[in-house]
């Protein structure tokens, strides 16, 4: 039975290969890479700037730095986390930018999203009115998860959605482990506390009844009435 450890030296192994055959020219290698961390990688682009067209930009020009400057990587820690910070390096510019752009002073440290997306993915197989009721939800959690401080959102992505762990998330993060549990903590509060508030509103319009359905209602009654009065 392999243990945690032989299972880590074999994905710093293979990363190490994949590395060094796009060092040396693979082209192939460098694809197979990126469509092994395209998901991921997007989703914590996406959770960082809320912005669908600016994930894909980011997470397009993270990759092409890291086949320039791939041979910087050395296996001290997983190409995830490598290629994690490059994505984030890339994401925490653009907001610089975009905050210089609109002379305010941005709070950029770390963000977070939802517990797994995987829970919300739709299947063939489903019926058409649960594929819609998932896509609601899924759309709701991603509205919450996007209103979420900034500060917050990233770490939130990175423990709860990639299953990263705490020492990862430091070290992809260059902040205290402390500091992740901290924030982690804080951000599933806060998603909790807006989620419960939007079920709480929704509760309330539960069954509505009103507009033409209470016209129709009425109308029925008062014919009935009026026959049984004749």
């Amino acid at each position: 039975m392999k243990t945690m450890t032989n299972l880590a030296a074999e994905t710093t192994d293979d990363d190490l290969g994949i590395a060094r055959r796009i060092v040396a020219g693979d082209r192939a290698a460098f694809e197979l890479l990126m469509r092994r961390h395209n998901r991921r990688l997007y989703r914590m682009a996406r959770a960082t700037l809320r912005n669908d067209a600016e994930a894909e930009d980011a997470l397009q020009d993270a990759y092409l730095h890291a086949y320039r400057s791939m041979n910087q990587f050395r296996g001290d820690s997983q190409l995830f986390t490598w290629l994690s910070r490059l994505v984030l390096n890339e994401c925490f510019a653009r907001l610089r930018r975009s905050a210089r752009r609109q002379n305010v002073i941005p709070i950029v440290d770390t963000p977070d999203y939802i517990e797994h997306a995987d829970a919300m993915t739709t299947h063939d197989d489903d019926a058409p009115d649960q594929a819609l009721a998932r896509s609601q939800v899924r759309a709701l959690l991603e509205r919450k998860l996007d209103a979420l401080p900034e500060l917050f959102r990233v770490v939130f992505v990175l423990r709860s959605i990639e299953e990263m762990s705490v020492e990862e998330t430091a070290q992809c993060l260059n902040i205290p482990e402390a500091t992740v549990r901290s924030r982690h903590f804080r951000a599933r509060s806060m998603l909790r506390e807006s989620l419960a508030q939007a079920f709480d509103l929704a509760e309330r319009d539960v069954f509505e009844f009103g507009g033409a359905q209470c016209d129709r209602i009425v109308a029925s009654v008062l014919s009935k009435i009026s026959g049984d009065a004749s």
